[in-house]
């Protein structure tokens, strides 16, 4: 039977008796992590493959004499971090919000949920949904994109995936956690609409969807650290939200205060005790902290671990990690997520008959291209690599493989080949998980961090394509990353742009796949690409205050009537499909959106059709047009079929702080469905409610 929260919550008289019958002290032995500090700080030094973070389920709590398992923490998202190359390695979470596939995040969650049992796991803490205000946040590859609706869409379909697993999910980080080289003593503000309608929408989601642990964040918001803060973890997740779940700090530097702490809602201290432990004893004798707070997160811990321990019958070995069905789930989605952004004068796919000599520029051609080396980093079996995935898919052809240093040599190649590959980007020393040298001595791990310089491609990179790229009429950028990259400066010198993002062990693959028209493309960017930097909001990444403004991302841009460079969820094909006969309706709990969508191309495809609502009729400040529902088609050519979104009225209410309540507007919306946020790919109709 699957850990539901109905299911959970039948274990609370259990989970009472047991709390009622233990000392203090056992109570708050449930409320710390098992792992000693030094052995954590060894985790992370240690840059041996088969000891490194996180390579065993990091254990918590626990009363053997009770019967109440420990809880054992298994990191993410881009699957279990927990192996000494044995893991499957997905495609980083923004390729995953790139496929617009909520079904197939949902199999994948299935499939974590497998690997962390075949650990002999019980927590999967990958359920990364924080929203990048900039897409120069380091760790924006461990998310789905910068649409609140998009992140709370994909977010909870991981979590079903991996609780129908019977392994608890966790969902990260709460709250406002979108910068890495200040999280751990940024405060961030902005006003209460801002906080309601764009940064904690998709936490309520997943909550809602049945999650069983959230990760407190590093940062402070308003003036208080997330990992001790009572109005977010009491008064919104525990008792507004009516979460029944436990909350979790984030490792070591998660709790600052032993009091401050217990009292606003901190759960367990992970994944060492510091502040619990004999400290919050002591806090409670003293009369600091009342016992019965104590009680609650006993209860909360125990209630969840005996429903998911009675809930796992299913015995998975250690054959199931890595196996080949994870794999293929791994292909899949690189292939779905991968996106198409320029194909000039039909570029792409390139003939394996024609295309004989090959040449792949760049120095991440030849690399392992999975993504950050923090606390998200998983050790497959094997990686296919871009240049290996290009050769595999042309296997009669020639291809030659050159870093691009020497400009003058790049060129030679590439006017003596049929098609010029460059692979270019960014790894994890550009970006990922930080940890300075002030916070932790001799940290070995990637340089990682914010793009605190730029959002386009090293200088380098783009010297080599702005002059080497007209030198072949059939050049090609793979853009490697972990979110949006700037184009302008040299997007004109190739004819054709692929968004590969960090595409997992078989990223490779699925661009050589791509490439040679074995598979069409269909991922959607689940992000805005502008003309200019500055067309974005500004962060100062290296700071103690930061302000978050309503709008970001697309919404940002359509408001001041900027036009983008990519709009979001833009993403090329190589067939053409036609949008007609769109009609738009209300229920009493419904705004629904239907179109006929027709291949009118030669090649099968899929489609990801898209459903924006507007706002112009608003008393109050609104965006121009919100996501709020999306549907992936699969068609043959000359196949039509239907498709009906619908999205329920609460998804189109806005806060009012005067009355502190979600509210909706009676008034005439707009109603939007195509293949992208642009007008030009949109049908518009209209609604009242």
């Amino acid at each position: 039977m699957k850990c539901t929260k109905l299911k959970r919550l039948s274990y609370t008289e259990k989970a009472k008796k047991i709390v009622n019958s233990l000392t203090l002290e056992e109570k708050v032995s449930l409320m710390g992590g098992n792992v000693t500090l030094n052995d954590m700080l060894s985790d992370l030094r240690d840059a041996d493959e088969q000891k490194h973070y996180n390579s065993y389920p990091y254990p918590a709590g626990g009363i053997e004499k009770n019967k109440v398992p420990p809880m054992l923490f298994c990191d993410g998202p881009r699957g279990v971090v927990c192996s000494a190359g044995k893991s499957t390695c997905f495609p980083v979470s923004m390729l995953r919000g790139a496929t617009f596939d909520t079904a197939l995040e949902e199999k994948i969650g299935n499939a974590i949920g497998k690997e962390v049992h075949g650990y002999k796991g019980n927590l999967f803490a990958g359920v990364c949904i924080n929203l990048p205000y900039n897409p120069g946040w380091g760790r924006s590859q461990e998310t789905y994109g910068e649409e609140s609706f998009h992140l709370g869409e994909m977010g909870r379909a991981l979590v079903k995936g991996v609780q129908d697993e019977n392994v608890i999910a966790c969902v990260k980080h709460f709250a406002f956690n979108q910068m890495e080289i200040s999280r751990f003593k940024v405060n961030v503000e902005c006003d209460k609409r801002t906080e309601r309608e764009v940064f904690l929408p998709h936490f309520k989601k997943c909550v809602e969807a049945g999650a069983a642990a959230i990760m407190s964040s590093y940062n402070l918001y308003k003036g208080t650290h997330c990992g001790h803060h009572d109005y977010l973890l009491n008064q919104v997740l525990k008792k507004e939200w009516d979460f029944d779940g436990f909350v979790m700090s984030d490792f070591i530097w998660g709790v600052r205060d032993t009091v401050e702490a217990a009292n606003g809602g901190q759960d367990m201290e992970m994944c060492c005790t510091q502040f619990f432990g004999d400290k919050l004893v002591e806090a409670v004798k003293n009369g600091q902290v009342k016992e019965s707070k104590i009680d609650e997160s006993a209860l909360r811990i125990v209630r969840t671990l005996l429903a998911f321990e009675d809930a796992y019958s299913n015995e998975y070995d250690e054959s199931v990690i890595g196996c080949e069905d994870h794999i293929k789930l791994a292909l899949q989605a690189a292939r779905e997520g991968i996106t198409l952004i320029k194909n000039e004068n039909n570029v792409l796919p390139l003939s394996k008959d024609k295309a004989k000599k090959i040449v792949v520029l760049g120095k991440l051609g030849d690399k392992e291209v999975i993504g950050d080396h923090g606390s998200s980093q998983v050790r497959p079996a094997y990686v296919i690599t871009p240049l290996q995935g290009i050769a595999n898919s042309a296997p009669k052809a020639q291809v030659v493989y050159y870093n691009g240093e020497n400009l003058e040599h790049a060129k030679e190649l590439a006017k003596d080949a049929d098609a010029v590959i460059f692979v270019v980007g960014y790894n994890y020393d550009d970006e990922g998980e930080y940890i300075s040298e002030d916070e932790f001595e001799s940290y070995t791990g990637a340089v990682g961090g914010d793009r605190k310089n730029s959002l386009g491609l090293h200088e380098n990179e783009i010297k080599l394509i702005q002059e080497v790229g007209p030198v072949n009429t059939n050049s090609i950028a793979v853009l490697i990353g972990g979110n949006m990259i700037m184009m302008e400066e040299w997007k004109e010198s190739v004819g054709a742009i692929m968004m590969a993002y960090y595409p997992g062990m078989e990223g490779g693959t699925a661009i050589g796949e791509i490439i040679f028209g074995d598979v069409n493309p269909s991922g959607k960017l689940p992000y805005v690409i502008p003309f200019k930097e500055s067309d974005l909001p500004q962060v100062n990444w290296d700071t103690t205050s930061q302000w978050y403004d309503y709008y970001h991302g697309y919404t940002k841009l359509e408001k001041e009537g900027i036009k983008p460079s990519a709009p979001y969820g833009y993403g090329l094909s190589y067939t053409k499909f036609d949008f007609s006969d769109a009609e738009f309706d209300a229920s009493d709990d419904s705004v629904i959106a239907k179109c006929t969508v027709k291949n009118i191309g030669k090649m099968a495809g899929d489609e990801v059709v898209q459903m924006y609502v507007g706002f112009k009729n608003s008393s109050v400040e609104r965006p121009v047009k919100l996501l709020r529902g999306f549907a992936r088609v699969n068609l043959q050519p000359g196949e039509s079929k239907e498709v009906t979104i619908t999205c329920p009225k609460e998804e189109l209410c806005w806060y009012n702080p005067k009355t502190e309540q979600m509210e909706l507007e009676k008034m005439e919306y707009e109603v939007y469905i195509g293949s992208s946020s642009a007008d030009s790919d949109l049908h518009i109709g209209k609604v009242t409610l």
